[in-house]
């Protein structure tokens, strides 16, 4: 009686199978990567596999199907699909851009403050320090004060002379 071989059969199957799959796996990524239009007729050219195959496996056919759609809605996006922003990594950018302005405005109105409070302190040194006498500023217009000039005396008016 002869010894039952199918058992390697079996295994030569199991072995194809899996390399086929790896192929059309790896092509699938490779489209992708590349930001290339993934359909089931491109992928299975690259691979080297069937159409019918591949819409057979359930897990590569919904893959090409998501990445076909992705392409259709984002065309001429040479970004592969795993490095495209998620909706949740926009989001979080969008709050870290929203807590940045936030934290600005505080600083901005807090250095207003400051600078409020710096001028008022020094306009207040400046009227304690300037009141008004000759040659000072006035502190009400900022215009110099008028000093009196003394008055001398006439010279005598000489009789022999006629003004």
């Amino acid at each position: 009686m002869r010894a039952d071989n199918s058992r390697h059969i079996v295994d030569a199957a199991r072995r194809r199978s899996e390399y086929t799959r790896a192929k059309a796996i790896q092509s699938l990524r490779t489209l992708d990567a590349a930001g290339e239009l993934v359909t089931f007729e491109t992928v299975a050219k690259q691979a080297g596999v069937s159409r019918s195959w591949l819409y057979a496996q359930p897990d590569l056919r919904a893959e090409i199907e998501r990445l076909r759609a992705a392409h259709r809605r984002e065309p001429r996006s040479p970004v592969p699909a795993r490095q495209r922003t998620s909706d949740a990594s926009l989001l979080r950018r969008l709050e870290a851009a929203n807590a940045r302005i936030r934290r600005l405005t505080e600083e901005n109105q807090q250095l207003r403050e400051q600078l409020a409070r710096a001028l008022g302190e020094q306009r207040a040194a400046t009227t304690r320090t300037n009141s008004p006498r000759a040659g000072a500023s006035n502190p009400v217009d900022g215009h110099p004060v008028p000093h009196r000039q003394r008055q001398l005396p006439r010279p005598p008016v000489r009789a022999d002379r006629v003004e």
